[in-house]
């Protein structure tokens, strides 16, 4: 009888397991991965992996490009995970010149979305970068922070950052290499 008593915990913990992975799996198992990549920074000679980034989105389009990866007004989302610690200063001046070179200047929501990146992104802290297509909102999440902005216009900007004009055009590349 001890020896039943023993084992139960265990048999709970475990179902418990379970039906906490397979819930955790139907909430978010509609996201499709896209692709994954490095963000790499060149520094004088050498090249640094700055993050590993994922993106995933809820309906993959019918055509397979960057440009329609970035029109589409689907759930879609970015994951990085920092390889090393960047200081909030560089992503935020990174990001920026991101947006101007994809030709985006609302100031006033890249602003808003900077606000995310209140403090350092420490080695394997993540970032999290999500569309809701229902409500038009892009919200991004740090370990510091997080900010919604609305709109399509300020989605596509965002999503322009890796899948437009970028200094490293391989990573949109790999990011959308999954797509079926």
């Amino acid at each position: 009888m001890n020896l039943v008593r023993s084992k139960t915990p265990v048999l709970l913990a475990t179902i418990v397991a379970v039906l906490l992975a397979t819930m955790s799996a139907w909430a978010d198992g509609d996201w499709k991965l896209t692709g994954s990549g490095i963000r790499v920074k060149t520094i004088a000679i050498v090249d640094v992996n700055v993050y590993a980034i994922s993106h995933y989105m809820k309906e993959i389009p019918a055509t397979k490009s960057k440009q329609a990866v970035i029109d589409a007004d689907t759930g879609k989302k970015f994951v990085w995970t920092m390889k090393r610690d960047v200081d909030n200063e560089k992503i935020i001046k990174a990001l920026t010149e991101a947006f101007a070179m994809n030709g985006y200047g609302d100031a006033g929501k890249i602003a808003s979305f900077m606000g995310a990146f209140k403090g350092e992104l420490k080695e394997k802290a993540t970032v999290t970068i999500v569309y809701d297509a229902d409500k038009k909102e892009t919200t991004v999440k740090t370990d510091s922070g997080s900010a919604t902005v609305g709109g399509v216009d300020f989605m596509k900007a965002v999503w322009s950052i890796w899948f437009a004009k970028i200094d490293q055009p391989k990573l949109g590349d790999a990011l959308i290499s999954q797509m079926k």
